[in-house]
């Protein structure tokens, strides 16, 4: 049982990746993913001869309400134990611009989580409950070909069969339940430009948080062993389980536990207890009583050595749960950004120097804590929930929860049950104990709902009732739950429009709105070097960041239309790509920031020219846009001798779109 690695995260060879305690040697229980040559090679052929042609359109016809509801139904332990998984790996990749998936072993998707920008692309190809995404359905993709490989997988951007599919990057791992067979994928499915190599881990160790509580919920009654070859990785997400009946008879072992006994899983069907550890079941129990830290060292037939905890079904849950409450799965960006989010200064921590700014928090601190609801209005990105943190932290509920909730993320099926929670055997696929909703988890401190513009006509009416009679009726009760909150809503959308579309009620609109406050466009604001430098401090509090001056007037020519977002993910692509410099600079900046920065300054010069124009005129100013492009390309390529790079570099736009738009000149 050699080839533990006791540190980080490491490549293995043929492109896999293993974790902290994982084991690498031959036979590991998570098989090595392939080499991207041969696995893209193999699933293309696959999809090939599936009939599938990259331009094919693909089958986007979801299953039917009825049909979805028998499908989680067939496939309720899964559900039931894969959400509340799911939620938590969300929680680490919250606004990265990627979602959760959750399918069955047929690549039928039962559940998605993910960012509401991000939601909306992934709607133009059907990555929605009740659509099947095998590789038959979708041709080479992480869910298909993880099910076709049987093997944790990353497929990315033009690696899909399907060019519609090219702008996604998707990392999927298979769920295997306690006898070994497939019954599901996990995947995180994201913009194939902020791709990050980690993602695949999250994946995987999260698909073996869901495999280990499926199998101990399949053996309740069983004695559980957890065991491993070091004794640090007992009770972790790392360790092995094998269960046996009360007489010593064996019944199952996970895919970790048969690993560490380093035998083959139809070798360990023929042992008890007994023939494996040369003791009996009670006799392992009276030594585990007097055993230092409950852990014993015992060593099996085949002379391999391991540490054992045992215990009964109920306190093995027990423990995986605590594991799984101990896993910190987050990038350190992203745990930076989380910590930042929480604004333990409250509101004078947002000062900047910028007078919106400054004026806005001047009128929110009076109202902080007062009960007058606060509705933020503003573009996406443009950091609404951190100014709802802010309100928080800066009244006397600060103590108490802050619970947020994104209208925009959930799907309409099931954010009743998030918001209002629901009693036991409400409906199908609900936890056995029901669930408290979003509303009394925040008993005593602040509601966040973010996106209220997205929130369903039908629960309108109840969130009225509510905020009328400060009392919350979960799904499937039969009388109300006193409760005191304090609500904060944000919304990007037109609310009055969409009042008189009838697409949002009045009376509700009225009852959140006692102050409202439009929070600046990124764009619109004078304190773009002190946000930027509080980022860098941010995403890595180690180490001093700055930014050329070259940059930084490429920053203060961008539009920004991803706000604070935008900026964000910008900033850590752009430090990883720095290395350990300290200093980022024009070179580090990825390519599509110089593509939206040059469509933004073409479209202005044209919306500028045709303004104006006449109507008359409007065709010929077009024309003499595209003149004053041209001529501005030919100085600059004049001025830097010729050289394509510099040049690109001087226009503030990438090489290949200074290629293209030489050639489309040439022509």
């Amino acid at each position: 049982m050699s080839g533990m690695i006791p540190g980080a995260a490491a490549a293995m060879p043929g492109g896999a990746v293993t974790l902290p305690g994982m084991p690498v040697a031959h036979g590991s229980p998570w098989p090595a993913v392939p080499a991207p040559e041969t696995l893209i090679a193999s699933a293309h052929r696959r999809s090939a001869a599936y009939g599938l042609t990259p331009d094919s359109a693909a089958d986007y016809t979801p299953l039917s309400r009825a049909e979805l509801g028998i499908l989680l139904d067939r496939h309720q332990a899964l559900y039931r134990h894969a959400t509340p998984v799911m939620e938590s790996l969300y929680e680490q990749i919250i606004h990265t611009h990627h979602m959760v998936v959750l399918t069955d072993a047929s690549g039928a998707i039962l559940h998605t989580i993910g960012d509401a920008d991000f939601l909306e692309k992934a709607d133009r190809v059907a990555l929605s409950p009740g659509v099947a995404w095998s590789e038959q359905s979708k041709g080479t993709n992480a869910i298909g070909t993880a099910i076709a490989e049987q093997s944790a997988t990353v497929i990315h951007a033009g690696q899909h069969y399907l060019s519609a599919n090219h702008f996604l990057t998707c990392s999927a791992a298979p769920i295997m339940d306690a006898g070994g067979k497939l019954i599901g994928v996990l995947d995180v499915t994201g913009d194939q430009h902020h791709f990050h190599r980690h993602t695949l881990g999250l994946v995987r160790m999260s698909a073996q948080m869901i495999e280990n509580q499926l199998f101990t919920s399949s053996y309740p009654d069983a004695v559980l062993l957890h065991v491993h070859s070091r004794p640090e990785f007992i009770g972790t997400l790392m360790e092995g389980l094998i269960c046996f009946r009360p007489d010593g008879q064996f019944l199952a072992a996970s895919r970790s536990g048969v690993f560490q006994t380093g035998m083959h899983a139809a070798a360990l069907q023929m042992h008890s207890f007994q023939s494996l550890f040369g003791i009996s079941v009670s006799q392992l129990m009276d030594r585990l009583r007097h055993a230092d830290g409950g852990l014993l060292a015992l060593t099996l037939l085949n002379g391999i050595r391991i540490y054992v905890r045992g215990s009964d079904g109920l306190h093995s849950r027990r423990i995986i749960g605590h594991a799984a409450s101990q896993l910190t799965l987050r990038e350190q960006a992203s745990a930076t950004v989380r910590q930042a989010d929480a604004v333990p200064d409250g509101l004078p921590a947002l000062a900047s120097g910028d007078a919106q700014i400054d004026a806005i928090i001047s009128k929110l601190s009076k109202v902080a804590g007062k009960g007058i609801p606060v509705l933020l209005t503003g573009e996406t990105g443009s950091g609404k929930e951190r100014f709802a943190r802010a309100i928080h932290q800066s009244s006397a509920r600060r103590h108490q929860p802050f619970v947020a909730l994104n209208c925009a993320a959930i799907p309409e099926t099931l954010i009743e049950a998030e918001l209002f929670g629901y009693e036991e055997g409400a409906f199908t696929g609900a936890r056995k104990k029901g669930q408290k909703g979003k509303i009394l988890q925040a008993h005593g401190g602040t509601l966040f709902l973010d996106e209220i513009g997205d929130m369903p006509l039908s629960l309108q009416a109840r969130l009225l009732r509510v905020l009328q009679e400060r009392a919350v009726l979960p799904v499937g009760a039969v009388s109300a739950i006193p409760v005191d909150i304090e609500v904060i809503c944000a919304t990007h959308q037109p609310l009055r429009q969409m009042i008189a579309d009838k697409l949002f009620r009045e009376d509700l609109y009225y009852r959140l709105n006692g102050m409202v406050v439009r929070l600046p466009a990124l764009r619109e604001r004078t304190d773009l070097a002190v946000v930027v430098q509080r980022m860098l401090a941010e995403l890595d509090s180690q180490r001093t960041w700055e930014i050329s001056e070259k940059v930084m007037q490429e920053f203060r020519r961008h539009p920004w239309p991803g706000n604070l977002r935008q900026l964000h993910s910008l900033l850590r692509t752009a430090m990883l790509m720095a290395d350990d410099s300290g200093l980022i600079e024009v070179q580090h900046l990825p390519e599509d920031f110089w593509e939206s920065l040059s469509a933004a300054q073409i479209q202005t010069a044209s919306v500028t020219t045709m303004a104006a124009a006449s109507s008359v005129q409007a065709t010929a100013a077009v024309k003499t846009v595209a003149a004053a492009e041209r001529q501005l390309i030919r100085d600059a390529l004049a001025a830097c001798e010729g050289n394509v790079s510099a040049a690109a570099r001087q226009l503030g736009i990438s090489r290949n779109t200074l290629y293209r738009k030489l050639a489309a000149e040439s022509d």
